[in-house]
């Protein structure tokens, strides 16, 4: 099985395993909780009916109109600005869905405008996380050459180094502004942060929903804007590292593959169906049997002489690489007493005698002549 198979299988079995685990963690840890919750509301609501005499049916309609005032209390969220925030909200996919479309109109255009405006979205973080590898690059070259270290080239894990620091800076300052304005905790702020540059968005806490918050406190507004906007561009590009290490991974060992088969490829020479490899073993095919034709035999010689051309009766093809171990052919060969002698012994012998030693066997050696035995025993 090829490693990126492994690979891929191996990741499926611990998603599927650090599912399981988070499934229990977060059942050990919250499911008392919310039951402790549960039973404090149903007691809370069962006092509030016996003490003020409140139908069930007026104190539902009381609860949903508490529960529909609550995005409200930062003024009207559909102006120009509480607009902008929610469009920003679709872009990035953080959908905190402290307000959402109530109009059919407005629903059908939040549709075709997040189909348009995601991709828009993750192509302008992708650039702004090019760009920032880029100068963090150039920065680091420049760190190490003052540092007159050996290698001065930017690495993978400098990279990543780089950015997961910029991504903590981000985030700590981040949380230390809206501890200020929202009022909320140090560590509610960088859990508010790390679940906005993340894109989860859960919605329990959402900024710029304070009293007229959209209205009353512009820079606010824009902080929280660029926050969103540049935050996740940094979160983005050093998710993206460790994803590029991964695929970078899986195609390094693609390429292994392809060159190791090109590899397997180049020493391998196909004859008549059968594969043989550098070292003559035979991969394919099977091997010539005794009444295969003689036609399929040919010699990889390319000189003319007696000693070494084909026998006249022989039709032999194009020189072509020969089958290892052939088997004894000499009882379909003619004799070679017609031989001329002048040839013979004017003609020096420089190069192996393959077509005799397709047909050196025991039936070759006895009908063949003297002579013959003799020049091919000095070759």
């Amino acid at each position: 099985m090829k490693k990126q198979n492994v690979r891929t299988l191996s990741l499926i079995v611990i998603t599927l395993t650090y599912l399981l685990v988070g499934a229990a963690v977060f059942d050990a840890l919250e499911s008392e909780h919310e039951s402790r919750k549960s039973q404090a509301l149903a007691k809370i609501e069962k006092k509030l009916i016996e003490k003020y005499s409140i139908e069930h049916n007026d104190y539902l309609l009381l609860e949903t109109i508490v529960l529909s005032e609550v995005p409200y209390k930062a003024e009207q969220q559909w102006k120009f600005v509480g607009a902008f925030y929610y469009a920003t909200t679709v872009l990035t996919t953080i959908g905190y869905g402290h307000s959402t479309p109530s109009t059919i109109p407005g629903k059908i255009f939040t549709i075709f405008y997040a189909m348009v405006g995601i991709p828009l979205c993750l192509v302008l973080f992708h650039s702004i996380g090019e760009r920032l590898n880029k100068v963090s690059s150039i920065v680091i070259k420049s760190i190490k050459k003052l540092l007159k270290c050996r290698n001065t080239d930017a690495t993978e894990i400098d990279l990543i180094l780089v950015v997961t620091t910029l991504s903590t800076i981000t985030i700590t300052s981040g949380a230390a502004v809206f501890r200020s304005y929202e009022g909320w905790t140090y560590f509610n702020s960088v859990y508010y942060c790390v679940i906005t540059l993340t894109t989860i968005g859960f919605g329990d806490m959402v900024a710029l929903q304070r009293e007229n918050t959209l209205n009353e406190k512009p820079e606010y507004v824009a902080f929280a804007l660029v926050f969103i906007l540049f935050g996740m561009a940094i979160v983005a590009a050093s998710l993206n590292l460790f994803v590029l290490r991964f695929v970078t991974m899986n195609t390094e060992d693609e390429r292994r593959d392809e060159a190791e088969a090109q590899q397997a490829a180049a020493g391998a020479v196909r004859l008549e169906g059968d594969v043989i490899t550098a070292n003559g073993s035979i991969l394919s095919g099977q091997c010539p049997q005794e009444a295969a034709s003689f036609t399929d035999l040919t010699s990889v010689c390319s000189c003319t002489c007696v000693s070494c051309a084909p026998c006249p009766a022989l039709p032999f093809r194009g020189a072509q690489s020969m089958r290892k171990n052939p088997i004894s052919l000499a009882y379909i060969l003619p004799h070679r007493r017609n031989f001329r002698k002048s040839q013979t012994q004017h003609h020096q012998v420089t190069h192996t005698e393959t077509q005799e030693d397709l047909c050196s066997s025991s039936e070759f050696e006895a009908v063949a002549t003297p002579a013959h035995l003799q020049k091919r025993n000095s070759v």
